[in-house]
């Protein structure tokens, strides 16, 4: 008997420890759901799953409509990149214009150095011609008498 009295404290643990485990477990199974109806449960994860569902199909026809405007703005841009002239194109332009603009520069100098040769002539033949016409006058006046002069009216003219 001395040893059964040794292991009852030994057995009451043990049975003190089974039954705090029976609780726990307990207390865990029910809180969870403590309360509420399986069905209802059931009904508010359907909810919220439906409305995560609704939302990401919104976010998702979002992205669609940005994606597709994003698309047309690219194709958009590629249209006018493929219009804009190459560097080789606007260089060869460049060129073809410097080529006209420096052949119409040649005439017009070519022109003008033409017009200053037949001024320099003009100018040439209009001093020997007014020497001449002066050597004339000279060589009339030495032969004239200056008081045939005096009568004509023309002569007698104040200048003005």
């Amino acid at each position: 008997m001395a040893r059964s009295l040794d292991l009852f404290p030994r057995f009451a643990i043990f049975l003190a420890g089974v039954a705090a485990g029976a609780l726990a477990r307990r207390d865990r199974g029910t809180s969870a759901t403590a309360g509420l109806d399986p069905n209802a449960v059931q009904d508010l994860k359907q909810s919220l799953l439906s409305e995560v569902e609704s939302r990401i199909g919104a976010l998702d026809a979002a992205n669609i409509s940005r994606f597709t405007q994003i698309e047309a703005r690219l194709e958009e841009h590629t249209a006018k990149l493929a219009e804009v002239p190459t560097t080789a194109q606007l260089v060869s332009a460049m060129e073809g214009l410097l080529a006209k603009t420096m052949s119409s520069l040649d005439e017009r100098l070519t022109t003008q150095a033409h017009s200053i040769e037949v001024l320099k002539t003009t100018v040439s033949q209009t001093d020997s011609l007014l020497e001449r016409v002066l050597e004339s006058l000279d060589s009339l006046q030495t032969y004239t008498d200056p008081a045939e002069f005096a009568e004509d009216a023309l002569l007698q003219r104040p200048a003005v």
